[in-house]
């Protein structure tokens, strides 16, 4: 458990966690490639983990030297039959992932993950991978983990995803590595394109126009030197901290701003936030910058469409933030919130109004502030969050606990560590 209080005056200077998209799909891309990968910068968080592991179970040898992951590649066809079940513990992208790779062997595998992981949606990958040929069943019935995987030669297909999905996108193309032609994936709106920059670096034939990705099977995939930025969803919790917090300037570093996943940036734009990206570049195909964050007065403002699947994984937080805005904050066609490691619109919610937040849930999203037209925001005060073991809303409401008069207690503050291992050490740093 942690207790928070309430601050003012961050000041200072850190570098974020590697991306963990980017960490993930470097171990599995370097897995399946010719030669050894290296990678600089990884996420060295409990999903990343679980990734590292079910390779090493597949016959893949992945070392840590110093700062760097070498990863000894056996070529798209070098995996082996894993003796054990693949333990994929809390994670969602290595779940959905692994199973495209999985659905084109010759062996068999069974995946599970902890009881959370377990009661997350798997037939949003079952039905793409099934008209494609695989052999793949939940073993409960239920459309979830545990699945068992029998792999077998898979046929390509042109799949229109009734979700904007980077983790179904990806799971699709990874099974069309293995396919008998092109395959396809059509979105409702474009979603994080990480695989698709990553697996065209490893030399795959892969094109996208609009929101339609297209990849041929090829004969190789070829080792390559990964540095992974840092990781603009964990950047998230101090760039709103920076923002909300009186009397406060945040410089984060080294932040991957990929604009399939920097829709953080365009929503704090619209609210009036002060932000300057500095030293904008790009470091192996994905562009990169320092993020300068001032306390700002900040507006209210209306979420919904396109940009959504661009900041998903932000939206606790961003829901915290509106807290602190002028006005009334709409978020909508978030529906995927529900079904992240919690039901995050309810327990957002539940929470934000324990502290003494006016927000109101609805199916896809919030109504947070409605009280436009109010000069004075109403102040939070501390409360018992409860996060139901999901990392981002520990990480939004400590956030919240260092705005909010009284204590804050997180009450399962350990979950932070899927994702930010040193997450409370960092935030310490910047009020001491």
């Amino acid at each position: 458990m942690k207790i928070l209080t309430k601050k003012s005056g961050l000041r200072g200077t850190l570098t974020v966690p590697g991306d963990k998209s980017i960490s993930h799909r470097a171990i599995m891309f370097g897995a399946l490639a010719e030669g050894t990968t290296t990678v600089h910068g990884f996420l060295k968080g409990a999903d990343c983990l679980s990734t590292i592991d079910c390779f090493r179970r597949m016959g893949i040898s992945i070392e840590e030297i110093d700062d760097t992951i070498y990863v000894h590649g056996k070529g798209l066809h070098g995996l082996s039959e894993s003796i054990s079940i693949l333990d994929v513990g809390n994670s969602g992208t290595t779940t959905r992932l692994i199973s495209g790779i999985l659905a084109g062997q010759t062996f068999s595998s069974v995946l599970s993950g902890d009881a959370s992981l377990n009661t997350r949606p798997m037939k949003r990958i079952m039905t793409p991978l099934s008209m494609m040929g695989a052999d793949i069943e939940s073993c409960k019935g239920n459309g979830c983990a545990p699945l068992v995987i029998k792999g077998k030669p898979l046929k390509a297909i042109h799949y229109n995803s009734p979700v904007a999905s980077a983790q179904v996108k990806s799971c699709v193309l990874l099974a069309g590595l293995y396919a008998d032609g092109e395959t396809s994936v059509t979105e409702p709106a474009l979603s994080r394109d990480h695989t698709e920059r990553m697996l065209r670096s490893f030399g795959a034939d892969i094109r996208s126009e609009g929101c339609t990705c297209t990849i041929s099977p090829p004969e190789t995939l070829h080792a390559q030197h990964i540095e992974v930025p840092g990781d603009i969803s964990s950047a998230a919790f101090f760039i709103v901290a920076g923002l909300i917090t009186p009397d406060s300037e945040i410089r984060i570093q080294n932040v991957g701003i990929n604009p399939t996943r920097a829709g953080i940036l365009n929503v704090c734009q619209a609210m009036g936030a002060d932000i300057t990206l500095e030293n904008k570049r790009e470091e192996g195909g994905e562009p990169v910058a320092d993020l300068l964050v001032r306390s700002s007065q900040l507006i209210g403002t209306v979420i919904q469409g396109d940009i959504i699947p661009t900041l998903i994984d932000e939206l606790p937080v961003i829901a915290l933030m509106a807290c602190f805005a002028k006005g009334e904050t709409i978020i909508r066609d978030a529906h995927e919130l529900r079904v992240k490691e919690s039901d995050r619109i309810e327990i957002v919610s539940r929470n934000l109004q324990a502290m003494g937040a006016d927000v109101i849930p609805t199916d896809d999203g919030f109504i947070i502030n409605s009280t436009f037209g109010k000069e004075q925001i109403p102040a939070l005060h501390g409360a018992d969050i409860e996060c139901s073991l999901d990392h981002r809303i520990a990480m939004t409401f400590s956030v919240a606990g260092i705005n909010a008069s009284g204590e804050t207690r997180i009450l399962d503050s350990d979950c932070v560590d899927v994702s930010y291992p040193g997450f409370f050490g960092e935030i310490g740093k910047l009020y001491k």
